[in-house]
């Protein structure tokens, strides 16, 4: 299984009566999702699923891509690791899954799968960590096969 975590890019500032959840992405916001989306679509991921939160911003990166995107509530601001790791079905579920979503909780996540512990670790906007597990010696192991910010 490949899980790939992508934090939402640049988002407006909050003005007025605009509810956060209603923030919309900036134009370097989206230029930097499409440039991600398009690095993306170019690793050929074995059947990618993409899910996002219901935020405005999260949903308008995870568009970028151009697959059909499932909105989940529970990929939402203020979303937590055991979260994150269902909507996923890590480490069980077949092909590649693309999780749009915020931090800390994908920072969280990350640092889970690589040290084993929850540490609040920095994503940044539009920017993409890659995970794959695999098993070895009878042993399932978590591996980081990429980094990538625009």
């Amino acid at each position: 299984m490949d899980l790939i975590l992508w934090r939402h890019a640049e988002a407006k500032e909050a003005a007025g009566s605009v509810p956060d959840a209603a923030r919309e992405l900036t134009a370097g916001g989206l230029r930097h999702a499409q440039q991600m989306a398009e690095w993306l679509l170019q690793q050929r991921l074995r059947d990618p699923v993409v899910l996002s939160g219901p935020a405005r911003r999260a949903m308008q990166t995870a568009q970028t891509l151009g697959l059909p995107v499932k909105v989940m509530r529970q990929l939402g601001v203020g979303a937590s690791v055991a979260d994150l790791l269902g909507a996923a079905e890590w480490p069980d579920r077949p092909g590649a899954i693309i999780l749009v979503s915020h931090q800390p909780a994908l920072g969280r996540l990350a640092s889970l799968l690589l040290a084993g512990t929850e540490a609040d670790w920095t994503i940044k906007k539009a920017g993409v960590w890659w995970f794959t597990n695999r098993v070895r010696h009878d042993e399932t192991q978590t591996v980081l096969r990429g980094v990538r910010n625009p």
